[in-house]
């Protein structure tokens, strides 16, 4: 990353000099060696300005993230906010969306989900999307597949049971273990077990798949709060001031 942010600097550097003067086309072979020695000499004179360009570069592509990212979540919108199957929580008349694709394995989802209740419940003006992304290998699938099938069984609150199980389960994800799961729930294991393999479960699955592609999400937490997309774990105080922000616009 660091080589690709110096190149980037030198070639900020380089453009930014008068037209006539970076013209290497048309310069001899000596002339832009001459040139190249003097960069390179007047970079380790100072590099102070190399780190300010490495600044203004990583400035202008983060800016340039964020208007790629509202683009996307616009073309999304619908899919992201309203795909008919995912649960709902928090306030669902809240001023504000706020959708988490998520993993039951993935560590920062795990650290997530205090946060995230904690931020929904003081806040109470907050509607709350969960998308199953399971991307951890089969003990996150078969989790996903467990809350997927539990809500399509059970409905809404049996989803909402499941996942705040599932997030907290220590253990080895089975079979066996999503059985003793759903018989600690009150669900019907043998057809909350079944409908894990349904064609029902495997489109959700791969809906939110193909939506988080679209997105270019590969990782998880990954929040959408409104237009904008937050990549990767966000501390409680962040959030809340992110959300407070998204208000006063």
């Amino acid at each position: 990353m660091t080589r690709f942010l110096l190149a980037g600097a030198l070639a900020a550097l380089t453009l930014a000099a008068p037209a006539g003067a970076t013209d290497l086309a048309s310069m001899s072979q000596s002339e832009r060696e001459a040139f190249r020695a003097e960069v390179r000499a007047y970079l380790l004179d100072n590099p102070e300005v190399l780190m300010e360009a490495i600044a203004v570069l990583e400035e202008r592509q983060a800016h340039q993230q964020v208007a790629a990212d509202v683009a996307l979540v616009a073309t999304n919108s619908d899919e992201i906010y309203n795909d008919g199957y995912s649960w709902v929580g928090g306030n669902p008349d809240g001023d504000i969306t706020l959708v988490e694709f998520m993993d039951y394995r993935c560590g920062y989802c795990r650290k997530a989900y205090d946060d995230v209740n904690t931020l929904i419940k003081t806040d109470g003006n907050i509607r709350f999307v969960v998308k199953e992304f399971p991307i951890l290998g089969e003990e996150s699938d078969l989790s996903s597949r467990f809350a997927i099938a539990a809500q399509q069984i059970a409905g809404d609150e049996a989803y909402e049971k499941a996942h705040d199980e599932l997030i907290t389960f220590r253990g080895k994800v089975s079979v066996k273990s999503l059985a003793n799961l759903a018989e600690k729930l009150n669900l019907d294991a043998d057809a909350v077990i079944a409908r894990m393999t349904s064609p029902e479960v495997d489109q959700v699955i791969a809906a939110n798949h193909a939506l988080a592609q679209r997105l270019g999400i590969s990782g998880t937490p990954t929040f959408v709060l409104e237009e904008q997309m937050l990549r990767g774990y966000v501390p409680l105080a962040a959030m809340q001031q992110i959300v407070a922000e998204v208000r006063a616009q």
